[in-house]
């Protein structure tokens, strides 16, 4: 048993619904307060004078400065296994190139793809080890990583199997996710329904035979899956027990219909979801995830998040790390500039990093600070909890906790 105190305030996110909209008055603020876990579990919450002397037993972590204590935060979308890198990209993408302009210069995905495949196990999982440990140092304690930069089935079970080897390595909590169908590669010489006949043939047996992953993504949009090699793909995931998310509505609307139609856990993007989209997800339990660095690095329009959560949404919020469209991988800024043009409380700027998130990840032990959930918590040096989205991203933790250990 161990008592950590005290924080100048404990913000519980506690009692608060996983959809619709969320005021920062519904905000539970513990102040002077600490925290007492066991067994990597939350035991109890409240005043650390108090604590202190009703558990004089439990050993103690002082705080000696003024911080803020805040859950762990879940990053539900991620694409940080992958090789090479897409500057070259971004700065052809600066002086007004189109993708396909870019694609023919030797960028867009299938450089990644190219700089992935050649990569050794060893390579992958050293590049991939340090940026989700530096995930992990921005107070992101639960973590997705996506594969879909080796589109053929050798090359996607390698990367599956370096994230699948993070989960010993890392501390924080990684969550695999199949991404074979992120676009046909052009080196395969069928279709696009033969490609993903590959998949669900060659892939989704060795997924189950390894434990590899049990979730399955695909990127539905006219460049990559329409909606019907989509539906098709996913019914027959879900037939075979994975859990379903999509890639939707980013340039064009009609995946997340179809993510509600499957019942999916979330539907990611949605920069170009329109009302009856956002009915659609507000009225189902599939959640709405925003990626607003993607809308930052390829210079578009954000997630309606707004309309979204005022129409009953289930609203998360993700980095998208990947090379091309979010490189920058900072979480809490992005989530903070969404804020500013999306006009979010910082309540739901919280909630949709948190608990709301790990709901994408159909978790339901995190993201809260309250007896029995994960002790995974995140401080920062600051008196006041406002700060943290103030700065947008640049108050850094000075502390993250994973099952009650520092790290």
């Amino acid at each position: 048993m161990k008592l950590i105190g005290p924080f100048s305030q404990i913000l519980t996110l506690s009692g608060i619904p996983y959809k619709g909209a969320v005021k920062d008055e519904a905000l539970e603020i513990l102040e002077n307060a600490g925290i007492l876990v066991e067994n990597g579990k939350i035991l109890k919450l409240g005043n650390f004078q108090d604590l202190k002397s009703d558990y004089a037993q439990a050993e103690l972590e002082e705080i000696d400065s003024p911080s803020v204590l805040l859950p762990g935060f879940v990053d539900s979308h991620t694409h940080i296994c992958f090789g090479g890198k897409r500057s070259m990209d971004f700065a052809m993408r600066l002086n007004g190139k189109t993708y396909l302009e870019i694609a023919e210069s030797g960028g867009g995905i299938w450089s990644t793809v190219t700089h992935t495949r050649q990569e050794s196990k060893e390579q992958l999982f050293a590049s991939t080890l340090s940026k989700a440990n530096h995930l992990l140092s921005r107070g992101i304690t639960t973590l997705e990583i996506k594969s879909g930069y080796a589109l053929n089935p050798e090359s996607e079970i390698k990367m599956l199997e370096v994230i699948q080897s993070l989960k010993t390595s890392c501390k924080a909590d990684v969550v695999p996710t199949f991404l074979g169908a992120h676009m046909k590669p052009k080196d395969f010489e069928g279709s696009n329904t033969e490609y993903l006949e590959v998949l669900t043939k060659e892939v989704f047996p060795v997924l189950k035979a390894k434990n590899l992953a049990k979730r399955v993504d695909i990127f539905t949009e006219k460049s990559a899956f329409s909606v019907e090699e989509s539906r098709e793909y996913m019914q027959e995931a879900k037939n075979q027990g994975f859990e379903l998310t999509l890639h939707a509505d980013q340039f064009t609307p009609g995946g997340s219909l179809l993510a509600v139609e499957l019942g999916a856990l979330s539907a990611d993007h949605l920069e170009f979801s329109g009302e009856s989209e956002i009915k659609a997800l507000a009225k189902s339990d599939v959640v709405a995830t925003a990626l607003p660095g993607a809308s930052i690095g390829l210079g578009m329009q954000y997630t309606p998040a707004r309309k979204l959560l005022d129409a009953g949404a289930c609203l998360a919020i993700a980095s998208d790390w990947n090379p091309g469209s979010a490189p920058m991988g900072d979480l809490l800024t992005q989530a903070s500039i969404l804020a500013t043009f999306e006009k979010l409380s910082m309540a739901e700027i919280l909630c949709g990093i948190t608990f709301r998130a790990a709901k994408a990840l159909n978790y339901f032990d995190r993201g809260v600070l309250k007896e029995g959930f994960l002790a995974d918590f995140v401080s920062f040096p600051t008196e006041d909890f406002r700060d943290i989205i103030y700065y947008q991203g640049q108050l850094k933790p000075t502390k993250v906790w994973k099952n009650g250990n520092l790290i």
